[in-house]
């Protein structure tokens, strides 16, 4: 890491027109990269991070106003590149992972075909040698039976297949710098673990990084140095070994007292909320424990706390009071039986090849009303598709499920239709799963019931918005105009328009920052308490299992391998993948995963 930076930015802000006005995405952003460096860039949905990652590729879109003292990499201006000088740099020299694998995939080309695209465009492959070479970067990201997948269409393949294969895309050319956009999101654990290893190989090797991501445990284990971002300011810098141990911002200790953690105890954290308005001081000054009458008349400037280090605060250093506090025990108001009764189903699905894979396998289980319970495992354990066999989307090809005491799988569809509002997801793709041309309004009012009629209509598209943290100014956006976390909580207040009875929740949170997170998974308890709502929730962060759950079901290979009360099973796991999953989880506190047993 020694001689220029590979990328550097001074003073960098960006700022968007809309028709409510202009939004200063990033305001005066400055940080460099270099070479075998990986610098991670952490913050809220709306933060600027994802901004600031596009203007260095040149795609901060074309109502973007980019302006900065300096935006160059490997010493080469980039403020005044053509498009075809663009198309020359992405891919070849900067890779890019975004965070939504299924729009960034083409729904049209084979998963192989991606992958050698950038092989292709570039001249860096033979046509004799590249299907060895696009199964080796498969390979590399951890996608087993690579020869079946190169096959498949993005569409066939579950969220951690999808977030691998894109991986796999974005180093094909080996670049020099990668940027990863919350590269792990959609991974479990031991994939996790296994991606994080490629990246620290590929860092090691001289590959500069620029991190976008939630997961500190994440930025723990691959950062060097890390950028705290919040309203488009840098609200502290520094080395990730001091700055996610002694945060000098009271940002950055709510972000980290926010991080569930799959050890436990169970805690319970007040999200910060959206920053203050323009021009009138520090803008996290109204969550901060700290704020003053100077914090919320100056904005304070960006001071030297030691070498490497900063922070932009009036009172650095000082230590607000924890803002970590005991959740409530766990006391879910069961009223009667269970709300879903799945008994051995079992579903199966033709592969390419035409042999048929078992995706299910004889699974049973029981959610009682009110309860939690958490479905976890790797990628391809059958998580999804047990939760597809829940919702009736699909028939079990054995068994059955009832859901609140009738018969469920295997009616007709205009049999099930009038108990359709009673069970309802929140997916783990919501853009895909909404229409672009909508409006966030019209996004949720379409789940709302014919109760609601005009001017009622449009106050409860507001009352379910503030109740996932967004105000009505979002009530005109397009999804297109929303960031990954907005997108996700836009989809939860869909989904509770209903006011369902069940909620099947698919990696409801895995797009949101932990402090955003800490929000919805209070909401999601306030609803169990409150209304008696049953989560089926499945997630590959234990942590937020751990956090939510009251009792926990670990699949592999179709089949539950272990099902008890979440502290029990965590605490004293009884099967060998069950102790294999905890120990791959990266912890806050060591920046490292134990080592996957063998």
């Amino acid at each position: 890491m020694s001689g220029r930076p590979l990328v550097e930015i001074a003073g960098l802000s960006v700022d968007f027109t809309t028709r409510h006005g202009v939004v200063h995405a990033v305001h005066d952003v400055s940080l460099s990269v270099r070479a075998g460096e990986c610098v991670a860039l952490v913050g809220e949905s709306g933060s600027g991070k994802s901004v600031t990652a596009r203007t260095l590729l040149g795609l901060a879109g074309e109502t973007a106003a980019v302006r900065a003292e300096n935006l160059a990499f490997e010493g080469r201006d980039l403020r005044g590149l053509s498009r075809r000088e663009w198309r020359r740099l992405r891919g070849r020299h900067i890779g890019y992972v975004l965070q939504d694998a299924l729009s960034s995939l083409d729904p049209l080309r084979r998963v192989g075909d991606e992958v050698a695209e950038p092989l292709e465009v570039h001249g860096l492959a033979t046509r004799d040698g590249l299907e060895e070479r696009v199964l080796g970067l498969l390979a590399d990201v951890g996608i087993p039976h690579p020869e079946e997948r190169l096959l498949q269409y993005a569409h066939e393949l579950s969220g951690g297949l999808r977030q691998r294969a894109l991986i796999a895309s974005a180093i094909a050319a080996r670049p020099s710098l990668l940027i990863a956009d919350e590269p792990t999101t959609a991974l479990d654990v031991t994939v996790q673990a296994q991606v994080l290893e490629l990246l620290r190989a590929m860092k090691d090797a001289g590959t500069a990084m620029l991190l976008i991501s939630h997961d500190l445990a994440v930025v723990a284990r691959l950062a060097d140095r890390v950028t705290i971002l919040y309203a488009g300011l840098v609200m502290e810098e520094g080395p990730a070994s001091r700055l996610l141990s002694e945060p000098a911002h009271p940002y950055t200790a709510g972000l980290l007292a926010a991080v569930p953690s799959v050890d436990g105890p169970r805690v319970a954290s007040e999200a910060p909320g959206p920053a203050g308005p323009a021009g009138t001081g520090c803008p996290y000054a109204p969550h901060c424990p700290l704020a003053d009458d100077r914090c919320r008349a100056e904005t304070p400037p960006s001071v030297d706390l030691e070498p490497g280090h900063r922070a932009r605060c009036w009172h650095p250093g000082v230590r607000p009071a924890p803002a970590r506090a005991p959740a409530p025990p766990r006391t879910p108001p069961v009223t009667g039986g269970p709300v879903v009764e799945v008994r051995g189903v079992t579903k199966r699905f033709r592969s390419l090849d035409g042999r048929r894979r078992t995706a299910v396998d004889d699974v049973s289980f029981d959610l009682m009303a009110g309860e939690a319970l958490g479905l976890v495992g790797e990628s391809g354990s059958g998580k999804s598709t047990t939760a597809r066999l829940v919702l009736a989307e699909l028939d079990p090809d054995a068994g059955t499920v009832r859901l609140a005491g009738e018969a469920w799988s295997g009616l007709r569809e205009r049999e099930r239709r009038d108990r359709r509002p009673r069970i309802q997801l929140v997916d783990q793709d919501p853009l895909g799963s909404f229409d672009p041309r909508y409006t966030v309004e019209r996004v949720v009012a379409e789940a709302i019931g014919p109760e609601h009629t005009g001017s009622r209509r449009r106050d409860r598209v507001v009352e379910l918005l503030a109740g996932v943290g967004l105000d009505a100014g979002f009530l005109g956006r397009r999804p297109s105009r929303l960031s990954g976390g907005q997108r996700q909580r836009v989809a939860i207040a869909r989904a509770l328009a209903p006011r369902p009875d069940v909620l099947v929740c698919d990696e409801p949170v895995s797009a949101l920052d932990v402090t955003v997170q800490a929000q919805i998974l209070g909401l999601l308890a306030r609803l169990r308490r409150e209304a008696g709502v049953s989560l089926l929730f499945i997630s590959h962060d234990l942590g937020v299992i751990r956090q939510v759950c009251d009792r926990v079901a670990v699949m592999k290979d179709g089949a539950v391998v272990e099902i008890g009360e979440v502290d029990t099973v965590f605490d004293a796991p009884r099967h060998p993948y069950t102790a294999a999953l905890l120990a791959a989880v990266p912890r806050l506190g060591t920046g490292t995963a134990a080592p996957l047993p063998t």
